[in-house]
């Protein structure tokens, strides 16, 4: 069986995307021949989590341990370099087709109880093309008897085809940076401001993969926006999603530059600072969307 599962394709007039079994993942999104998201064949791994759906938590636990209703937990270390566990257990699972016709697709994951987390949730992904480009809405309910420590994230990437990121216009709507340690856990935070402010000026030397809050809303939804070659495309998120991560990298997987924005619902590290910690009493349900709008939808 293919590494990544099995690849489902779903299409609006000159819009097709990708969608990857395993975590989910968004393994391309193109508009004609223009290539959004860049893709990766159903015999690889998402290279550097590319597209994945990040739950039950996105980004980084300490060591990979927290303490939840007074029991203390141990997660798997999936960062063992910096000793973290990062970004959950759906970007490695094989989610569940549950509905797919020819502009969408529905997928969903049973997080079952384990080690450094005893709890169940049922997690929903479904992506959506449509006239204002490429929709994902998430979903988690708890499906067990007792409350659970809950984030989501979401990890894609844009390709910005053939200029280099020193090039790249990139604008994102947050006025505070996480500082973080040497193992890339929030110590605090800072002003989004000088060479750290992503305020359409070109990104030239500047490389990021750094958090950032204090996300501003405008009815509701947050937009950022990369240019390169001319070229503009927006990710969008809703309130569910009050952080984000940009993380820029010079080849991404032989495909060339790209950068990753990355909604999401907490920052790293919330399973110990409780910072906009979800907690999901037996029968509740988060939801959360974000989407990408290309400029030339056709």
């Amino acid at each position: 069986m293919a590494l990544s599962g099995k690849h489902l394709t779903i299409v609006d007039g000159g819009q097709r995307a990708t969608i990857a079994e395993v975590g989910a993942s968004l393994a391309a999104y193109s508009v004609g021949t223009r290539v959004i998201c860049p893709d990766y064949p159903d015999d690889e791994l998402p290279p550097k989590g590319s597209g994945a759906i990040l739950v039950p938590w996105p980004n980084r636990v300490a060591g990979g341990r927290y303490t939840f209703d007074g029991v203390a937990q141990q997660l798997p270390l999936t960062e063992p370099d910096k000793r973290n566990a990062i970004h959950g257990f759906g970007r490695w699972d094989r989610w569940s087709v549950i509905a797919d016709d020819s502009s969408s697709v529905s997928l969903s994951l049973d997080i079952v109880p384990q080690k450094g987390y005893p709890f169940e949730i049922r997690a929903g992904v479904t992506y959506a093309l449509g006239p204002s480009g490429l929709t994902v809405t998430m979903t988690a309910r708890n499906i067990g008897t007792t409350a659970a420590p809950f984030g989501a994230g979401a990890h894609p990437f844009l390709t910005t085809g053939e200029t280099p990121l020193d090039d790249v216009e990139l604008t994102v709507p947050a006025d505070a940076r996480i500082v973080v340690d040497d193992a890339a856990i929030p110590i605090g935070v800072a002003p989004a401001d000088g060479d750290d402010a992503l305020d359409g000026r070109p990104l030239g030397a500047r490389r990021f993969d750094t958090g950032f809050g204090a996300v501003r809303f405008v009815d509701g939804t947050a937009t950022a926006a990369m240019t390169a070659g001319g070229s503009t495309t927006e990710l969008w998120w809703d309130s569910a999603f009050p952080f984000t991560q940009i993380f820029t990298v010079d080849d991404l997987g032989g495909s060339g530059p790209a950068v990753a924005i990355e909604p999401m619902s907490c920052p790293a590290n919330a399973f110990n600072s409780g910072e906009a910690l979800v907690v999901l009493n037996p029968g509740d349900r988060w939801q959360g969307s974000w989407g990408i709008r290309p400029a030339d939808i056709s």
